[in-house]
């Protein structure tokens, strides 16, 4: 009996051949085994129709094959390769490499499979776990006002030294200075619109710059004197510009509504409220633009505005913190409040109707603001005043300001 090349099987013609056979059961070694006895007369022939053969009586016929035994599989034309062992080695030749059995390489492929599909979510960062991004010490004191532009580079204020504004590309560990303010001004926060133009509110000097794309030297577009400071700054679907001007001192505040007027040119104004606000200090807008945000650093508290052109109506107290316990505060496109819950070392996620939905545990206890990022805007970046370093969690819903960048809002 021989086995053919190309068979995943083989034929034994007695129980002493299916005794000698070695058991190759999930063997993906190859080897080479003795030929079995072939099928001879008597034990029956293993033929494909249409096959001639003789029989004992050298009788020729064409047909099925008739076994009183295990029949055998189909020979294989050896052709010149029978190495002189006549016609019956021709047709019957010496088993050739067996292939690994495919059960192994099903279990294999399987196991890729299962690799593939676990390693990215074991690679995902976790939802709401903070980590720190770059070195402790790379932003003075002062460190604030993060924003982050289309192609996703971060910009901070006071890298190195009061004045400046650092850089962190996507994907560094180090920032890099990008620009400096004029002599005597000092950036508190910053802000990016969809057509990449970054503005600076100037705290020092009163003013806000604006720095066009492609270009890195800050140009002056506003400035009041009878403005506190502009300390945070938020920016609307129109380009309108909403600054808090806080007076620390005098624990008081409001809020500047800055547009271009006929000319061109920015103009700006004090908005009227029909309350007495505190050290006005984080502002954001709802994702229709029709609610103002404003933190109160003094009192902990957080106030939403209806906006009416240069008036902001309907005071409503959304929640109150510990006094002087919140600093900046940004929004997502679902409505949420992120809130940088200074002295505590978190930020706090707020329903629009004020609810605490959750605390995100920080690196360090000072927070000064927030901005969002990423591919997907969903990486908020957080300015760490306590060590002067920037760190970053994923978050489940993308930042308002970083739709309307992409003009999705």
């Amino acid at each position: 009996m021989a086995i053919t090349s190309n068979s995943s099987s083989w034929c034994r013609s007695d129980k002493a051949a299916d005794d000698a056979t070695p058991d190759l059961k999930l063997d993906i070694t190859t080897r080479t085994l003795p030929s079995p006895p072939p099928c001879g007369e008597g034990s029956g022939v293993g033929v494909t129709p249409g096959t001639a053969v003789h029989d004992k009586h050298g009788a020729r016929r064409v047909g099925k094959a008739t076994a009183e035994g295990d029949a055998c599989p189909p020979a294989a034309s050896t052709g010149a390769r029978d190495g002189g062992h006549g016609a019956h080695a021709s047709a019957f030749p010496r088993r050739r490499r067996r292939p690994a059995p495919l059960p192994t390489l099903r279990i294999s492929r399987l196991a890729a499979v299962l690799v593939l599909a676990i390693t990215p979510a074991l690679a995902a960062p976790k939802l709401f776990e903070s980590t720190q991004l770059t070195p402790s010490g790379e932003y003075t004191f002062g460190i604030e006002g993060p924003a982050v532009d289309r192609d996703g580079n971060l910009y901070v204020v006071n890298f190195g030294k009061a004045g400046t504004i650092g850089k962190l590309a996507p994907e560094a560990s180090a920032s890099e200075k990008y620009t400096e303010l004029p002599e005597g001004s000092i950036g508190n926060a910053i802000r990016i619109d969809a057509a990449g133009t970054m503005f600076i509110a100037d705290y020092k000097r009163h003013n806000i710059f604006a720095i066009a794309p492609g270009a890195t030297e800050p140009q002056l577009v506003f400035h009041a004197d009878e403005m506190s400071q502009p300390n945070d700054i938020t920016l609307a679907r129109d380009g309108t510009i909403y600054a808090s001007d806080p007076a620390f001192k005098a624990r008081s505040g409001r809020i500047w509504r800055i547009a271009k007027g006929p000319d061109g040119a920015m103009q700006g104004v004090a908005m009227t409220a029909p309350r007495a606000m505190g050290t006005t200090n984080g502002i954001d807008l709802s994702p229709d633009g029709r609610t103002l945000y404003v933190g109160e650093s003094n009192s902990g508290e957080i106030w939403s505005y209806a906006i009416e052109g240069d008036a902001l109506t309907r005071p409503k107290l959304i929640t109150k913190f510990e006094p002087n316990t919140i600093d900046g505060l940004r929004t997502d496109v679902s409505g949420r409040l992120l809130v940088a819950r200074i002295l505590k070392g978190t930020i706090a996620v707020l329903a629009p109707d004020g609810r605490v939905t959750r605390d995100i545990a920080l690196k360090a206890k000072e927070p000064t603001n927030l901005a969002f990022g990423g591919s997907d805007g969903k990486t908020v970046y957080v300015t760490q005043r306590q060590g002067g370093f920037i760190e970053s969690f994923r978050t489940d819903v993308e930042g308002r300001e970083h739709c309307l960048q992409r003009h999705v809002c």
